[in-house]
């Protein structure tokens, strides 16, 4: 068994293509590191691993086996969904703003309270972290708002033609699974595959998200991040979500 390794600010990550599970008593932890430093949360990306810790926690960096994905196309746009995009879609006052306010969305994830969940894994660091690679580029919000408050959203990674699902918060019901829906309608018009969600859980399996093995999810995720014929542009509205209409 090989021991998992303690990252430095300038080390690369083993490869879990390579290096699956070095302590298999905690199954997916690739690597730890003291801190989180943008350049290196970009490169776990591209190879597949993600981190997850707590406060009291050094940073944990995870590739699990499965993986959770989303196929744009497999999103489960039930009736009654249908019927809250449609009254979203039609009211004049709602909007769907786009990289508007990275922060307060990222800060409505942390702070929206979760069922059987209690803190957050979205800790200032975390903030930091992926506010400096938001302006990079490569992380983006999406924020519904309606009456000029915003009701929900989501954050995500976007790298080449692979699309990572961070986090979602609602403060109106299904207003996270409207923000879902317009971001899975921006994958297929964009041609993206699948969007990561790392781990599985009850309600994104109902709203169409299955478990991939490890292997099968970092080969395509090599071929999406090589997909040089996608160029997407993250300047879309709520005309995005007529695809569920």
């Amino acid at each position: 068994m090989s021991q998992i390794c303690w990252l430095g600010p300038q080390d690369s990550f083993p490869n879990p293509l390579l290096t699956p599970d070095p302590d298999p008593s905690v199954p997916g932890l690739i690597a730890v590191s003291e801190r989180i430093y943008p350049a290196q949360l970009l490169q776990a990306y591209q190879l597949g691993i993600f981190p997850w810790y707590s406060d009291e926690q050094p940073v944990l960096w995870w590739s699990p086996d499965p993986r959770m994905v989303l196929k744009p196309n497999d999103f489960h746009c039930s009736n009654s969904l249908q019927k809250c995009i449609r009254h979203f879609y039609e009211d004049a006052q709602a909007e769907l703003l786009v990289d508007a306010d990275f922060g307060a969305v990222i800060r409505a994830c942390a702070t929206s309270a979760r069922k059987d969940q209690d803190g957050t894994w979205i800790t200032h660091e975390i903030m930091d972290a992926y506010t400096t690679i938001h302006e990079q580029g490569y992380a983006h919000s999406l924020a519904l708002v309606e009456q000029g408050e915003i009701t929900g959203g989501l954050y995500c990674v976007a790298i080449g033609g692979m699309v990572y699902g961070e986090s979602m918060f609602s403060r109106k019901p299904n207003a996270s699974k409207i923000a879902l829906a317009a971001l899975s309608a921006w994958c297929i018009e964009n041609q993206v595959a699948m969007i990561d969600c790392q781990q599985e859980t009850k309600h994104l399996r109902s709203m169409g998200a299955r478990p991939l093995p490890r292997l099968e999810f970092l080969q395509q995720l090599q071929i999406s991040l090589n997909q040089s014929n996608i160029v997407p542009s993250w300047k879309f509205n709520k005309q995005i979500l007529t695809h569920w209409l």
